[in-house]
C-alpha cells in the first residue's frame, strides 16, 4: 500500500425524517429537526433536508479507506481532517507525502497546518481575490514590505487599519481624501474608499496557488475521482442513500459499516491477485 498520496472528501446521505422543521437562527437561516437534532438542513443534490456528511480517507493507489468520520453538515471540515490524518499516522503509520481534497478544505489555516508537516496540500484555495465586480484585483496592487502598505495603480497608499479576528486576516484601506477626484475610481471600487484584505495565512495560500500549477497537483485531482467512485458505490451497490438510525453516534456505526464491507470487497481482490507460485522445470 502506497503511504505516499491520500485523498479526503465528504458525502451527504441523508436521513429521513418527519417534515416538521423548526426556525432555528432567522439570521442564519438554519433549521433544527425535533426528532433529530443533530441533523442538519443541508442540500447538495436538490432540495434541503436533514442530513450528515459520510468523510473518507483513502489512500490513492489501492483505493483503501483509511479514515472514516460521521459529522453533522457543515461546511468546514478542516479539524476533522487533522484528526483523521493525525489517527492514520497513529495507528498505521503512514504519514503522506500529499493530500488532495475539494475546495472545502480549502482554509488558509488547513493549508498552514498541513505545510507545517511535510504535507503538500493538493487542494483549491478558498479565495475571493478577484471576485471584486469587475474592479481592479488585489494583485493590481503593489506592497511594500518595509513601509507594510499597499500601493494601487495611481500611486495612492493602502495603510494597515488593524485585524479582522472573524475573517482571519488584516485590513488595508485607503483615507476619503485620496480617492476623492481619482480618474479611475469607478474602475477600483464603487465605495468611498478601497480596501484589501489580507489573509494570517497568506504565505500557504501562495504556496497551494503555486502548487495547483504543477503536474503532481493535476495527478492528485485526477486521483480525487476514486474517492468519488467510492461514495457513488456507497449509494448504488451498498445502498446507502439514506441512513437508517437517528442521532450521530448511530449514523457513525452505520459509516464504519459501510466502510468496512468496501475494504473487504478490496481485499477479496487483492488476495485474488497473488502470483501464482513457481513452477518447477524439469530437466
Amino acid at each position: 500500500m502506497s503511504r505516499e498520496v491520500m485523498s479526503v472528501a465528504q458525502e451527504n446521505p441523508v436521513l429521513e425524517l418527519e417534515e416538521n422543521p423548526l426556525a432555528h437562527n432567522s439570521v442564519a437561516a438554519r433549521y433544527v429537526s425535533t426528532t433529530d437534532p443533530d441533523a442538519c438542513w443541508a442540500g447538495k443534490r436538490g432540495a434541503a433536508v436533514p442530513s450528515y456528511y459520510d468523510h473518507y480517507l483513502i489512500d490513492n493507489t489501492s483505493c483503501i479507506i483509511l479514515g472514516v468520520e460521521a459529522t453533522r453538515a457543515r461546511f468546514r471540515q478542516e479539524t476533522l481532517a487533522r484528526r483523521m490524518l493525525a489517527q492514520v499516522k497513529e495507528q498505521l503509520g503512514v504519514c503522506p507525502q500529499s493530500l488532495g481534497a475539494d475546495k472545502a478544505y480549502g482554509s488558509g489555516e488547513f493549508l498552514a497546518w498541513l505545510l507545517e508537516r511535510n504535507i503538500q496540500p493538493h487542494i483549491p484555495v478558498i479565495d475571493r481575490r478577484h471576485q471584486t465586480h469587475r474592479h481592479f484585483t488585489r494583485d493590481q496592487f503593489r506592497y511594500d514590505p518595509v513601509a507594510n502598505v499597499f500601493r494601487c495603480p495611481q500611486g495612492q497608499t493602502l495603510r494597515y487599519r488593524g485585524m479582522d479576528r472573524q475573517g482571519q486576516g488584516y485590513i488595508y484601506r485607503t483615507a476619503e481624501w485620496q480617492c476623492r477626484g481619482c480618474p479611475v475610481k469607478k474602475r477600483c471600487t464603487s465605495g468611498p474608499v478601497r480596501g484589501i484584505f489580507v489573509h494570517w495565512h497568506e504565505p500557504a495560500r501562495r504556496v497551494a496557488r503555486e502548487l495547483a500549477q504543477t503536474s503532481a497537483y493535476a495527478c492528485s485531482k485526477r486521483e480525487r475521482s476514486k474517492i468519488e467512485a467510492l461514495f457513488s458505490e456507497l449509494r448504488l451497490r451498498v445502498g446507502l442513500r439514506r441512513v437508517r438510525l437517528r442521532q450521530l453516534w448511530n449514523v457513525a456505526e452505520q459509516f464504519y459499516l459501510a466502510a468496512t464491507a468496501q475494504n473487504l470487497k478490496r481485499l477479496v481482490r487483492f488476495l485474488a491477485q497473488r502470483e501464482p507460485l513457481p513452477v518447477p522445470c524439469a530437466t
